[in-house]
């Protein structure tokens, strides 16, 4: 398969989508919808993939949502066999398979792709398509089989007699074939049709007229969903959410209410880790074995060591990284923080851009004070120290390993290891000072009433 091409037609508009955003960026498992397919192409083993977008849709955007694969430009929108000739030269340097997906339909696995290939060669047939049964075919197009099971055609619902809409094998609209074959097909696509456009589909009659055998490749329904409204969307969103939850249990990861659970494409789970109800993962984040993570937890590109235990309510963002049986705790808040093995946070705190050592204990309400309008800096916390409830520490700040910071203490020095240090004002106490303040106020009140009412 490395001398094989992969063509995405990603140069729908999505005008049903309502939104500035180009259809095949649009987000699924917190990825773009197209690089879903280019993850399923690479895992086949695609040697080149080739991305085909439209002029108007931010070529900059798909570039990298795309790389380091290729993406070229249809500039007129004349049908979809005409957008895979966008990819003419790299189908004329390709000497193996080639296949052609669609940008909308995201959720095709590397297995159906690998399947595909498999079928074509195995039916010795020269094209391959994927057909899929949906509970209600509705209308899409239904693929007719000679009796010896190979395509005889596929017939759009508008132009399919009573006995042909009676078939419930529909076309999924991806081909594959020898890349010479599929490159000659393209070419020979005719635009005789009411929209003047040019039809991927017209290559399975011009296959047959050369006497070759198509062969059809079946997929589950919800890997063959079309994505052309924000209801498809989520549609879509949800039954990849049943297959990322199915796959992590699978490995091993206990989700105790999976349904409650949102994965990104990318989330990696080892075996005995337990998730509770209502916990989001963004894209980029790693659990290790024996973690914990409590209800309504968020995490987003961050690690999360072995035995750790995450929450309820914390929330860990990008460059997270919390040590082997550390403590993050309720309303917790890490940003760029390392937080060493066994250090613990439980409470109601916000560790920004700060290293924080094996054993620390973090009190609740601490604050790393990491930016000051113009830049931000590193806080770092040494081995085994204690900071007490509600102290603000100033970046940039060192807190030597062992030492100990008081309760309610604004640190902007240095602190060295294994010294106790304090930060705050002197405690000033006046006897009877309460009393005399309840005094004047109860005599402002009163005599504010009066006046009014004079």
């Amino acid at each position: 398969m490395s001398s094989s091409t992969a063509i995405i037609l990603a140069a729908g508009l999505g005008t049903r989508l309502k939104s500035k955003v180009p259809k095949p960026l649009h987000r699924l498992g917190g990825r773009p919808m197209v690089r879903l397919l280019l993850d399923a192409c690479e895992a086949a083993g695609f040697g080149r993939i080739v991305v085909v977008a439209g002029p108007e849709l931010g070529f900059d955007p798909m570039r990298k949502a795309a790389a380091p694969h290729a993406v070229v430009v249809q500039a007129e929108r004349l049908g979809t066999a005409h957008a895979a000739l966008m990819a003419a030269d790299a189908l004329a340097s390709t000497d193996g398979e080639a296949i052609i997906l669609y940008g909308d339909v995201p959720l095709v696995s590397s297995g159906t792709l690998s399947t595909m290939v498999a079928r074509r060669r195995e039916a010795g047939a020269g094209l391959a398509l994927l057909g899929f049964t949906p509970d209600d075919p509705a209308q899409y197009g239904r693929v007719v089989l000679e009796a010896d099971g190979s395509v005889a055609r596929i017939v759009e619902w508008r132009d399919a007699s009573a006995e042909e809409r009676a078939v419930t094998l529909c076309n999924a609209g991806l081909f594959c074939a020898p890349a010479p074959d599929m490159l000659r097909w393209l070419r020979a696509v005719g635009n005789d049709n009411a929209k003047g456009e040019y039809y991927l589909t017209d290559i399975v009659a011009l296959a047959r007229a050369e006497g070759v055998r198509v062969a059809v490749a079946e997929a589950p329904a919800d890997e063959v969903l079309g994505i052309n409204s924000r209801a498809e969307l989520a549609a879509a969103e949800a039954a990849l959410q049943k297959r990322l939850r199915a796959a992590a249990m699978e490995a091993g990861a206990t989700l105790i209410a999976p349904e409650t659970v949102f994965l990104a494409a990318d989330t990696v789970l080892a075996p005995d880790v337990t998730v509770h109800p209502h916990v989001v993962f963004g894209p980029g984040v790693r659990v290790a074995e024996g973690a914990v993570i409590h209800s309504f937890s968020h995490l987003e590109e961050a690690t999360v060591a072995a035995g750790a235990t995450i929450g309820p309510y914390a929330r860990l963002r990008p460059g997270a990284a919390v040590g082997e049986g550390a403590h993050v705790g309720n309303f917790v808040e890490l940003k760029n923080t390392v937080l060493g093995p066994g250090a613990k946070a439980n409470h109601l705190s916000y560790l920004g851009d700060s290293e924080i050592g094996p054993g620390a204990n973090i009190g609740a309400g601490t604050i790393t004070c990491n930016y000051d309008g113009y830049g931000k800096y590193r806080t770092v916390i040494g081995a085994g120290a204690f900071i007490g409830s509600n102290a603000a520490l100033v970046a940039p700040v060192s807190i030597g390993a062992g030492a100990i910071v008081a309760a309610g203490s604004t640190i902007t020095s240095d602190v060295g290891s294994d010294a106790l240090a304090f930060g705050r004002a002197r405690q000033e106490e006046r006897p009877g000072r309460a009393r005399d303040f309840r005094e004047a106020a109860k005599a402002r009140k009163l005599a504010g009433k009066t006046a009014k009412e004079g």
